[in-house]
């Protein structure tokens, strides 16, 4: 059993940044691999980004990349997702994910926990 509770969202203006962190509870957090998931309102949940349980292997949606960081720090059993040169398209409820898996995957049906979630507003 693997709990998931993210933090440091907010208010940003456009073109600002935000650093997201995931933090997991239990021993065996690197064996998972993790990823970023968001939900705008009146949206469908979708993909935004992804780390295998090395760090060796990232993946992101089109939408964020080259804004958009994932990392990991296995000894601390937290995720990131560093956002930057946000965008009001950006504005979600972040939510992070972790999945019993060997390779990264944008399909939410593979990852088995999820964290509540943390608002990001990015106003114009």
């Amino acid at each position: 059993q693997v709990q998931l509770v993210e933090s440091g969202g907010g208010l940003v203006q456009a073109g600002g940044s935000l650093r997201l962190s995931c933090a997991a509870s239990g021993r065996t957090f690197r064996r998972y691999v993790m990823g970023w998931f968001r939900q705008a309102p009146g949206k469908e949940r979708e993909f935004v980004a992804a780390i295998s349980w090395s760090g060796g292997t990232t993946y992101y949606a089109d939408s964020v990349k080259g804004r958009f960081t994932i990392s990991r720090d296995n000894a601390k059993n937290t995720v990131y997702l560093q956002m930057s040169s946000l965008k009001p398209e950006d504005t979600a409820v972040y939510f992070c994910a972790a999945g019993r898996r060997v390779g990264v995957s944008d399909d939410q049906g593979d990852y088995d926990y999820w964290g509540q979630g943390t608002q990001v507003t990015v106003s114009s």
